[in-house]
């Protein structure tokens, strides 16, 4: 989810709580690839035909593209949210989290203007 529409929906805290959410449930994702990476490379050796062994293969070949692709998608997610919440804490009064959107003229896509709900304190949050 997008910060902007996560901030307008949810709030920050919701919408942070979602994205480590999100990013924790792709790292469930890459333990269970590697157990079946695990089962199909035990199972490799133990076949007698050669279609049973290229079953395995393209198991083992699944297994390794979801699990590299859900570790790369956990790592970005984690990081992405830890770069935002660090930006979330108010100048004036050291208040975080608690911010909401400025709705003014249109701004670089990677910037969000907020507002401290606390001091009214504006400030940018690079995206």
């Amino acid at each position: 989810m997008q910060l902007t529409d996560g901030i307008r929906k949810h709030g920050f805290r919701k919408w942070y709580e979602r994205e480590l959410l999100q990013s924790h449930a792709h790292l469930v994702l890459l333990f269970l690839c590697s157990i079946g990476l695990l089962t199909s490379f035990g199972r490799h050796g133990s076949h007698e035909t050669g279609f049973d062994r290229l079953i395995d293969v393209a198991a083992i070949a699944l297994f390794v593209a979801v699990g590299l692709w859900s570790l790369r998608r956990y790592l970005f997610l984690l990081m992405h949210a830890e770069q935002i919440a660090n930006q979330a804490v108010c100048a004036q009064c050291n208040t975080y989290g608690r911010l909401k959107l400025v709705d003014g003229p249109a701004r670089p896509a990677e910037s969000v203007r907020v507002r401290c709900r606390k001091c009214d304190h504006e400030w940018s949050i690079e995206d």
